[in-house]
């Protein structure tokens, strides 16, 4: 089975973004988790991430899922993170953290209150929240 990591397109309006899927699987489930790396196309050095763990009631892709997938186990409800509906869906919740800290080069953010915000029509948008800052050289989009 080969990797699902290629660098993806996505058009929002007048802006291309690149977006990719990670998946980190250490021996123990806990310690895995999906990343979706979202980040506009023109000079590099900012970066929307959002990362999904395993937790109660919520499972990620580890050899039971097909790859990407995230499911919610209280309803199973599943999305796949790599179908772009999904992506722009959860970019289109989580965008407003970009102008709310302009400076920070990369936020990462947990991405089960997004999940929640897509496939809930009557729960209200996730509460701004801090992102976990990152400094140091360009960011590469290939990174893990």
């Amino acid at each position: 089975m080969s990797k699902n990591t290629r660098l993806r397109r996505l058009v929002v309006g007048d802006t291309t973004w690149h977006w990719t899927v990670r998946q980190r699987s250490n021996v123990a489930y806990d310690h895995c988790h999906l990343k979706l790396s979202l980040y506009p196309d023109g000079p590099r050095g900012r970066r929307l991430v959002l990362l999904f763990s395993p937790a109660e009631n919520r499972a990620v892709s580890n050899c039971y899922f097909d790859a990407g997938a995230l499911v919610r186990l209280s309803d199973h409800t599943y999305l796949n993170l790599h179908e772009p509906g999904t992506v722009r869906r959860l970019l289109d919740a989580a965008a407003p953290n970009l102008d709310l800290h302009p400076t920070t080069r990369t936020i990462e953010l947990d991405g089960w209150p997004y999940f929640d915000a897509i496939t809930e029509p009557d729960a209200a948008p996730p509460e701004i929240e801090a992102p976990h800052q990152r400094s140091g050289p360009p960011l590469d989009p290939q990174e893990p």
